[in-house]
């Protein structure tokens, strides 16, 4: 299902539940819309960010989350996680901790705390509700004389992905009292902030030799990275196939989705996924059943990329690539 657009309505919204604050640091958010459980994989994420937005959705009685998703940062929530498109609020309970919700959505605890005002210490209350925002970056609120481009560079965000999450298609429309999100934007040293490891993570599990397929017709252009992820450069159009036998667990044609644009997420006998993102096109669906060397889809360079390639990940085994 696309992501649905993200309307400055929805964080004026937000708005009204927080403290005034000028700027509000967040971050990206990843989920998966099936019933299978995504596995975990890494904090560390390379990839891709997201463009989407949404209304908030109420699921059940202490927690307020998102009926559907992606895989989501693509996550490193061990339920069913939010969607990455939409925003969701999180009732705390007794025992819970900052770190534990943090990782719960796969998001940096410092999200949660500049979200919501949480202040030195970082102490939560069970019974408090937590906004969890969904992609990371900052979220302003436009004030007289601002530009998109002077909000890029104060924020260090780009000019493009302002414009495209929140979809500003002329810099006119921009207006006073708006709300905007910069994505991967900056906001001075807030607390709680944990450094991003460059090194790659879920790169321990088990080795299934012979078991899977390479993806795609191309060299590889960067090593591990990210979740267990390798990029393989190839021209655009060409086609990837399943890695192994599997169910198509998640597919997703459109938005930014954590960076990763148009990606798909595998299902294997196994126990494990394959994810293949930044692709042109998809010619499979959730649900589907799929055979080890079909056709899923074709490079593109959709989401966080700056050229054709597949960035394919492996989740609960080693990357043989």
């Amino acid at each position: 299902m696309p992501a649905a657009p993200l309307y400055a309505g929805v964080f004026s919204f937000i708005t009204k539940w927080l403290a005034p604050v000028e700027a509000e640091v967040i971050e990206l958010s990843e989920e998966n819309s099936q019933t299978a459980t995504v596995l975990k994989a890494a904090l560390n994420y390379d990839p891709n960010p997201s463009k989407g937005g949404g209304d908030i959705t109420i699921v059940g009685g202490s927690a307020l989350l998102s009926e559907a998703g992606p895989l989501g940062t693509i996550a490193d929530i061990e339920n069913q996680p939010p969607n990455s498109d939409q925003i969701s609020i999180y009732v705390v309970h007794e025992g819970d901790s900052l770190s534990g919700i943090a990782k719960m959505f796969g998001v940096s605890i410092n999200t949660i705390i500049w979200a919501n005002n949480i202040g030195y210490g970082g102490l939560i209350r069970p019974g408090q509700t937590l906004v969890i925002l969904p992609v990371s970056g900052v979220r302003y609120i436009v004030k007289e004389g601002d530009t998109i481009s002077s909000i890029a560079k104060k924020y260090k965000g780009s000019v493009e992905e302002i414009k495209q999450f929140n979809n500003i298609a002329d810099a006119a429309e921009l207006k006073v009292g708006d709300t905007v999100v910069i994505p991967d934007g900056e906001i001075g040293t807030p607390t709680y902030v944990a450094s991003a490891p460059s090194r790659a993570y879920g790169t321990n599990g088990p080795e299934y030799s012979g078991y899977y397929i390479r993806p795609v017709d191309g060299r590889k252009t960067q090593g591990l990275h990210g979740f267990n992820g390798v990029d393989l450069g190839a021209p655009y159009g060409t086609p990837v196939v399943a890695a192994a036998h599997g169910r198509v667990l998640i597919a997703r044609v459109a938005g930014w989705n954590g960076g990763y644009g148009t990606y798909a997420v595998l299902l294997h006998g196994n126990g494990t996924q394959t994810l293949y993102a930044h692709l042109g096109a998809l010619t499979v669906s959730a649900g589907s059943e799929v055979v080890q060397g079909q056709i899923i889809g074709y490079v593109g360079s959709t989401g966080r990329s700056t050229g054709p390639h597949l960035h394919f990940e492996i989740r609960g085994a080693q990357n043989p690539f």
